[in-house]
């Protein structure tokens, strides 16, 4: 009897500390090398890409600018705080199932009222978890992160920030607002990878449209060899609409992400300028309705 007191009280205390001391350097060593993997393999993909798909991918599709961006730092740093804490929690899951079982207890009530407990827990927390959810899909997949201009249905843009829990973004008058992943329905990436100036120039329905064409098309060529924005030649799409106000004539230019709009207002300052000398007239605009609301997402 007396053998057996002094076992339950040495051997168990020792076999619960070294539980623990296990627990500890686990868990450490589970973290460091679940972050290290993680930004070795976003740093490896930042910097090499997809082999082949990257090598027979057209340039304009590739990202432009920095490999290794704030945007890319910030979804590898997030991904690997959130892996490491899943691979801590099961740690400690395994070292508290394993001192219950050293003291003796049963295990399977325990299991059950934990099941209970957790699917209690669920139902409150249902909110909390989609938004993390939600934001672990946003960042694996890359829908858009720091820096890209977004429509996210009722907020359009700058992406400030994105966590697991939410995306703040900066609206164009200065607004923050800070938007639960698990709300976000639909996102509009505007800045990935490239973007696209789109400029409609209407001109007076008796002007000569190959005139016309051929000017917007000069001083567009003469932008692209003259800015570095601008990533492939320039298109002029023809006509797009009649209408009692004139003809629209479309003009499109593939540019770097976020350079769309700079790109169309120094388009449409110089297009304006050559239509001009070429006496080609550009009908006046409607009256301003107060009642129309402003562009969403233009800068």
């Amino acid at each position: 009897m007396l053998n057996s007191t002094l076992r339950f009280m040495v051997d168990k205390p020792l076999a619960i500390v070294g539980i623990i001391v296990s627990a500890v350097i686990l868990g450490k060593i589970s973290r460091r090398v679940v972050k290290l993997l993680v930004r070795r393999l976003g740093r490896r993909r930042a910097s090499h890409g997809p082999g082949i798909l990257r090598r027979h991918t057209p340039p304009s599709l590739l990202d432009t600018g920095e490999m290794v961006s704030t945007r890319a730092v910030q979804r590898i740093e997030a991904l690997a705080v959130a892996l490491a804490g899943a691979a801590t929690f099961v740690v400690w899951l395994v070292a508290i199932i394993a001192i219950v079982r050293v003291l003796g207890v049963k295990i399977e009530p325990l299991l059950t009222g934990a099941g209970l407990i957790g699917v209690a827990l669920g139902f409150g927390a249902q909110s909390l978890i989609r938004d993390f959810l939600a934001g672990v899909f946003i960042l694996v997949e890359d829908q858009f992160g720091v820096g890209d201009w977004v429509d996210l249905g009722e907020v359009t843009g700058s992406v400030e920030a994105v966590t697991l829990r939410a995306t703040r973004i900066r609206s164009v008058d200065g607004t923050v607002w800070h938007v639960p992943n698990g709300q976000i329905q639909r996102a509009g990436n505007m800045s990935q990878h490239w973007s696209r100036a789109l400029l409609d120039i209407q001109i007076a329905l008796d002007s000569d449209i190959e005139r016309a064409r051929d000017a917007i098309k000069r001083v567009a060529d003469e932008i692209w060899h003259q800015d570095r924005a601008i990533i492939e030649e320039p298109e002029v799409w023809g006509v797009q609409s009649l209408g009692p106000a004139g003809i629209t004539i479309r003009l499109v230019a593939k540019t770097k992400p976020l350079e769309q709009w700079r790109i169309t207002r120094v388009m449409r300052e110089r297009i304006k300028a050559e239509l001009d000398r070429e006496g080609i007239d550009v009908p006046a605009p409607p009256p301003w309705n107060p009642a129309e609301p402003a562009q969403a997402g233009a800068r």
